[in-house]
């Protein structure tokens, strides 16, 4: 009988050094991380940039009457500009995005207005444009936006001081007025947010653009200097091609959810 409890003794105290082993042996195990939550796009934003941009216009010279004297004519321009906007995104799924949008541009964006009937050149001008529109675009990165737009533009065109090509310019011998056209726009670009590098920047993006806009045919009357009716007219069909780089904030920027 003693050698029997004897036994059992022994066997419940090998066991429980097992136990107490396994149990110092198991690893220490950390609490699970969170999973990064990717950032979302809806909200407000404003942007502003600078860039380039050229015109070209079809151009012909009109009795007053409207019976045309010339063929049309291809005139251009380039220069630079400023431009400033605001806008709203939504975001509707992982990948896609849809939003609303209105911005001006603000420069210099010159090119020669000519008549060849009577040898006369001039400054053209557009000085400023603006539009409002619609854009949808594609998440190729949580960070990354590439999207088309397109809407509505208007823009602001000054007169023109014509003098004459045979004089190598000079005094002004004619002028046509400044003016106003309505037209429409397509474009698109790509859009990433700053925190690259290592910088750390939430909310703070980056965009470039490209914008190709089209304005309707406008008839310039071309008055004498000192005469109080035009001699003939000049029409202008122009069509204005930009590119622009901005810095966009987005208010309601947050980013992923950190690690922890």
């Amino acid at each position: 009988m003693k050698k029997l409890l004897l036994a059992a003794t022994a066997v419940m105290a090998l066991t429980g050094a097992a136990s107490a082993a396994d149990l110092a042996a198991r690893p220490y195990a950390k609490a699970p991380m969170m999973a990064p939550v990717a950032p979302s796009w809806t909200g407000f934003y404003i942007f502003g940039g600078a860039g380039g941009g050229l015109w070209n216009a079809d151009s012909n010279v009109n009795t007053v009457g409207g019976l045309a004297i010339t063929r049309d004519q291809r005139l251009g321009g380039n220069g630079w500009f400023g431009t400033v906007g605001a806008g709203y995104d939504w975001q509707f799924n992982s990948s896609w995005l849809a939003g609303v949008f209105a911005d001006g541009q603000f420069g210099d964006i010159r090119g020669s207005l000519t008549d060849p009937n009577f040898a006369l050149e001039g400054r053209e001008k557009l000085r400023t444009s603006y539009a409002a529109g619609v854009r949808v675009g594609y998440l190729v990165a949580p960070n990354v936006l590439s999207y088309v737009n397109g809407g509505y533009t208007g823009s602001e065109w000054s007169g023109a001081g014509l003098s004459t090509l045979a004089a190598g310019g000079g005094a002004v011998v004619a002028n046509t007025p400044s003016f106003h056209r309505d037209g429409w726009f397509i474009g698109g670009g790509v859009e990433n947010n700053l925190n690259i590098f290592g910088i750390t920047a939430p909310g703070w993006f980056m965009k470039t653009e490209y914008r190709s806009a089209y304005y309707g045919r406008v008839t310039l009357p071309e008055t004498a200097v000192g005469a109080a009716a035009p001699f003939q007219t000049v029409t202008f069909k122009p069509w204005v091609q930009t590119i622009s780089t901005s810095l966009v904030y987005r208010f309601n920027w947050t980013g992923p959810v950190a690690k922890y």
